[in-house]
């Protein structure tokens, strides 16, 4: 299939780049490098740089099977202070990209889309019937997005699917996380390891949870690039599917650090902290919807491994 991946220059994006391009498929990279890096794109794709304002010259060189959207503003933090960023890149934004689309007769579309959707859980492990409610302008921008690929779904025949991550990690074909501004607890460990950080810390240790910190579901990025691949071939005309990404086993906080530090052989001192507002106690995924599916299921959910190939890439 001739596919445009936009974000392809970021974490996500460039491994699923670099699985479709080893699975044939002839793929072109459109990125604003904002928060991507240029040498992240695989070699093999094609490259634009621009913003996904920009996709429909694109998409008029040639008759496109499908899109694969990960180009978004995706700080938590950062959307509560500055929303106007999160309703104007990732909602006006995709609302653009789904017009080309629409304008080029693209059939396909597949979605990165977030567990944020979901909010503070009120059942765990959570299923894609759970009720969205996003405590921040993040989670909402991508649920906005969700919300309009249905529409465009029923109205226009779009074959879509969104697949809401859980906590990716991990590194593969040797492209790993590279945030300016890191906010995820596996990156934010191993820089301590590798001596960036004096500590890491701990937020809250007082969390209904047998070791009294939060619990979050790690899955690896090979797994959840895999999903996308999949996703392309199950897409059904005037269909939107929303899959959960997750591996369906929680860890906590102070697992998550002993898995480092076993791994790194680097002692990781760890300084607990008050809790953060907002911050759910678990988020456990359900995928059972991505397997019936999608015929999908993680092939790395040991957590070492996770880490190990996360360390890999910085020793």
């Amino acid at each position: 299939m001739r596919l445009l991946v936009t974000g392809g220059a970021g974490y996500i994006g460039s491994v699923t780049t670099a699985m479709l391009l080893d699975a044939g498929h002839d793929v072109t990279v459109l990125d604003d490098l904002s928060t991507g890096h240029r040498d992240a794109v695989p070699a093999g794709a094609a490259f634009v740089e621009a913003n996904i304002t920009e996709a429909g010259p694109v998409l008029a060189t040639a008759a496109y099977d499908g899109v694969l959207h990960f180009a978004a503003k995706s700080l938590v933090g950062e959307s509560v202070d500055a929303p106007a960023k999160y309703w104007g890149n990732n909602v006006a934004g995709s609302l653009a990209l789904l017009d080309a689309v629409r304008a080029h007769n693209v059939p396909r579309f597949v979605f990165s889309s977030t567990a944020a959707t979901y909010g503070d859980p009120v059942e765990v492990p959570i299923a894609e019937t759970a009720e969205t409610r996003p405590t921040n302008p993040y989670g909402a921008s991508k649920l906005a997005v969700d919300h309009m690929i249905g529409s465009y779904a029923q109205a226009y025949g779009l074959a879509a699917v969104s697949l809401r991550y859980f906590n990716v990690a991990g590194a593969h074909a040797g492209l790993g996380e590279r945030h300016t501004v890191e906010t995820h607890l596996v990156p934010l460990v191993l820089q301590v390891a590798q001596g960036k950080r004096d500590h890491v810390s701990v937020y809250g240790t007082d969390w209904p949870t047998p070791d009294g910190t939060c619990i979050r579901d790690y899955i690896h990025i090979a797994d959840l690039a895999r999903a996308h691949l999949l996703a392309l071939d199950a897409a059904t005309p005037g269909v939107h599917e929303i899959c959960n990404l997750g591996n369906g086993i929680g860890f906590s906080v102070r697992e998550v650090i002993e898995a480092c530090r076993r791994v790194t052989g680097h002692p990781i001192p760890a300084v607990d902290a008050p809790r953060r507002a907002g911050d759910p106690a678990v988020l456990v995924a359900s995928a059972d919807r991505a397997r019936t599916l999608l015929g999908w299921k993680p092939e790395h959910p040991d957590l070492d491994r996770i880490v190990a190939d996360a360390w890999s890439l910085l020793t």
